[in-house]
């Protein structure tokens, strides 16, 4: 996953992004939340990317959760 996805300060405030590319995961992230094929996003959204980087998107964000720690707010 590291050689899809980069995080560059001088990019995008340091968010990640599609390696090679200035297409935030963010991004990519919501198009697949909203049911967007990912043959669509390449095609009519972000034709520079292939769908092995929609996939590291996707695994990006659930290594992030799995590492974040929660805290929930009692009443």
């Amino acid at each position: 996953m590291a050689e899809r996805i980069e995080v560059n300060p001088n990019i995008h405030f340091g968010k990640p992004c599609v390696a090679g590319t200035r297409i935030p995961v963010a991004d990519v992230l919501q198009l697949v939340g909203e049911g967007v094929p990912f043959d669509e996003i390449i095609r009519n959204h972000y034709p520079d990317i292939e769908a092995e980087d929609i996939r590291a998107c996707v695994r990006y964000a659930i290594e992030v959760l799995g590492v974040e720690d929660l805290h929930i707010a009692s009443g």
